[in-house]
């Protein structure tokens, strides 16, 4: 029995197909392992979204060279974006590296690992836009939470964006699979279900010539034991009443949304093929906020895109000092070979990282103040495990979600249990996070 090793890097997205990954190598026999010193094949599932993904990735085949150097490991497999996007040069600039798997053969990865050997370097690359495959997944976030993928791919061509390139163009999966799995999951205890695609806005037109993320979350509430459903990625041209409404009238569907708007001004917009424009934005999100009382929202920003002026610079950080979004993601202009924004001028990189960093510093402000407003209320958390260097539990309530806002740090005279909801009164301030204890 040969030992495997995964390393999953980068979103959500990448994260599932590296669970079907190792469903399908325990259902071949092979055992698994979180220490690449102790496996004799280390899979690396990469990103290749932006500069700082691939140097990431890099960084990590690297490391799993030198324990294969060291005799420590016998295979060494790439995956991914990283793998689909540099096909060609992958093997040639980095040797130790056995074999390549592309975006479109995840379910080739057993095949692959036993064809891997020193006199044969296999590569499989699929065709990226055929349908999902429906194979099962060995979970491995949790306890009590899970992601699930409603769609693979994105047809919006953004200009500065890569991943139709890498991923293919949308591609939905038919509701009734989506529906089994998430009954699946709430078998085995899942709680708080996490809808992610590149563009759920966008699930079902493929496939029923109709936006039907609304219908596809009503279904969801249905099931029992699911009792936490959040929504991401949601492109703020494509939130319409239909939506607003499920989300306002449902008590499963957390009053949080993730809509990446990237910037705020027309003409960057425009340029960036974004659907929409900024004058959307800003009257999409006073109205969430009327329709949905207390949302939260999360948004994803990049400075630095070409026609960032400071002028521009200035309408963004403006725009947020007036939304006053509460979750940011903000990164630095990264151009991509292959797009149409890689040869538009646009300011260096040190500018576009020092705008990153005004903006981050921004809505630290922001995110403190909606902080203070929470201290003194009670909300609903749920629990992820006991974390011994504060000697507290640790957990989420809706405003928080994984990897991305922070965690709820709370006592109780009573033990706990990862994987359940308690309600906390907050009390203040743990490094940056909240704190307080059961009720």
């Amino acid at each position: 029995m040969t030992k495997v090793c995964l390393i999953s890097l980068g979103c959500a997205k990448n994260l599932i197909d590296s669970e079907q990954m190792l469903s399908l190598l325990d259902e071949a026999g092979f055992e698994l392992t979180g220490e690449p010193e102790e496996a004799d094949a280390a899979i690396v599932n990469t990103c290749a979204f932006i500069e700082s993904a691939k140097s990431e990735a890099i960084e990590n085949i690297l490391a799993m060279g030198e324990l294969k150097k060291a005799g420590k490991l016998k295979k060494l497999i790439v995956t991914g974006c990283l793998a689909q996007r540099y096909q060609d040069e992958l093997l040639t600039e980095m040797p130790e590296i056995d074999a390549l798997l592309g975006t479109g053969s995840v379910s080739e990865i057993v095949k692959v690992l036993k064809e891997t050997r020193p006199e044969k370097k296999p590569q499989y690359y699929g065709d990226i836009n055929a349908p999902l495959d429906e194979a099962g997944r060995v979970v491995s976030t949790g306890p009590g939470w899970a992601y699930i993928k409603i769609a693979e791919g994105c047809s919006n061509n953004c200009a500065y964006c890569v991943i139709p390139s890498i991923r293919g163009k949308y591609r939905s999966r038919p509701m009734e699979n989506i529906l089994s799995e998430a009954r699946a999951l709430a078998a085995t205890g899942v709680k708080e279900l996490i809808v992610v695609a590149q563009d759920p806005t966008m699930y079902g037109v493929d496939l029923y010539h109709r936006r039907a993320l609304a219908e596809l979350t009503r279904e969801l509430t249905k099931i029992d034991g699911l009792e936490w459903i959040r929504l991401h990625y949601l492109y703020p041209d494509a939130v319409d009443d239909e939506l607003i409404d499920v989300i306002a009238s449902e008590p499963k569907v957390l009053k949080y949304l993730d809509i990446p708007i990237q910037h705020i001004n027309n003409k960057i917009l425009k340029d960036m093929r974004r659907r929409g424009t900024g004058d959307d934005i800003r009257a999409l999100l006073p109205k969430l906020r009327a329709r949905i009382p207390g949302v939260v929202l999360r948004t994803s920003l990049i400075t630095g895109l070409p026609g960032e002026g400071e002028a521009e610079f200035e309408e963004l950080c403006d725009f947020l000092r007036e939304a006053r979004i509460e979750r940011a993601g903000v990164f630095p202009f990264s151009p991509e070979e292959g797009t149409p924004a890689y040869d538009m001028p646009h300011v260096d990189a040190d500018e576009a990282a020092r705008r990153a960093e005004i903006i981050r510093e921004l809505q630290a402000g922001i995110m403190e103040d909606f902080d203070r407003s929470r201290v003194g209320t009670t909300v609903r958390v749920l629990c992820e495990g006991f974390d011994g260097d504060t000697g507290l539990y640790v957990g989420r309530s809706f405003a928080e979600s994984p990897d991305v806002d922070g965690y709820i740090y709370f006592g109780s005279p009573e033990e706990r249990t990862a994987g359940e909801f308690y309600d906390v009164v907050l009390r203040g301030d743990l490094d940056g996070d909240l704190a307080g204890e059961t009720v």
